[in-house]
């Protein structure tokens, strides 16, 4: 897979400490879930996103491209 991205998953505050996702963290995750299929990656990503937000708003736009060659 190669992944395109904008800023805002990895930017987006949530998580036990109220902090940012981060770009580490996101790359472990993509690394973890290429192999599956794209549809159970968008649901696992969403679900990720959704338990790390919890009582947060949303602070920018959050897109991934992913293209599987």
């Amino acid at each position: 897979m190669i992944y395109t991205l904008t800023d805002g998953f990895p930017d987006q505050f949530g998580g036990p400490k109220g902090k940012k996702f981060m770009y580490k963290k996101l790359k472990e995750l993509l690394m973890t879930i290429a192999h599956k299929p794209t549809s159970e990656q968008q649901k696992f990503l969403k679900d990720t996103l959704s338990g790390w937000m919890v009582n947060t708003e949303q602070v920018d736009d959050i897109t991934i491209i992913g293209v599987r060659v």
